[in-house]
């Protein structure tokens, strides 16, 4: 695998690894990721401002009066030969979702479309493999992959509006957990008390980019002891 680097205006370099999102792929970006933040200041390149790992790729942006596109890229070439040494092993989360009628509003029409029952849909959700991909469109949208083939199923052909935070919600191969009332075009299969945006300004959001998460159903009750307030869907 060898990246490619691409300047991006005067400020940043996109550093992509390829054009098709897999787990060797999205392996690499984390342990270069891992392996930028991990330098003792000493090491760590230059001018570096932040680092957004994303689905195929990495944007690292800087200051341009510190540094340049090449000596940031060449500085960044060093430490991919090195990122083996940084790899860890990923953070295990457990997310709590109830799958409830009245916070399922998609399940219908996923089971009708993956031509199973609801049971099935909702054991199919717990079953999957999920990893933190990366971040994105509105603040702690933490998108992961890992939804199992058997309840993939394509975006809707217009978003829906008003969706309540805390939605789970799947399109494709891919589930995050919304965090605002928003208009979405992905189904929605649950609802989770679990709060991913945080009151904290040094740790924002709940997930870090390469963790793994597992997702523990609960009952309706347990949702509104834990959310704190009875429910009306």
């Amino acid at each position: 695998m060898k990246p490619r680097f691409t300047p991006v205006a005067d400020f940043a370099i996109l550093v992509t690894f390829s054009d098709e999102i897999n787990d060797e792929v999205h392996a690499a970006i984390v342990a270069f990721d891992q392996a930028i933040a991990q330098c003792s200041s000493a090491a760590s390149p230059s001018g570096i401002i932040e680092v957004v790992p994303a689905l195929v790729n990495v944007m690292v942006t800087f200051d341009p009066v510190v540094t340049d596109h090449a000596r940031l890229e060449a500085a960044l070439r060093k430490l991919l030969n090195n990122t083996a040494q940084h790899q860890q092993n990923p953070y295990k989360r457990t997310v709590q979702v109830c799958y409830d009628e009245s916070f399922a509003f998609d399940m219908d029409a996923v089971a009708k479309a993956c031509k199973l029952t609801h049971e099935a849909v909702v054991n199919a959700h717990l079953a999957g493999n999920y990893k933190v991909l990366m971040y994105g469109f509105v603040p702690g949208y933490a998108y992961m992959g890992g939804v199992g083939k058997s309840i993939q199923v394509p975006r809707k052909t217009a978003a829906v509006r008003d969706i309540p935070a805390g939605s789970v919600i799947i399109a494709g191969g891919q589930c995050l957990i919304t965090t605002l009332k928003m208009p979405t075009g992905w189904s929605v299969i649950g609802r989770s008390p679990t709060q991913v945006l945080l009151d904290d300004p040094d740790r924002p959001f709940l997930f870090d980019v390469g963790d793994e998460v597992t997702f523990e159903r609960i009952d309706l009750s347990t949702y509104e002891a834990l959310s704190g307030s009875k429910t009306n869907g």
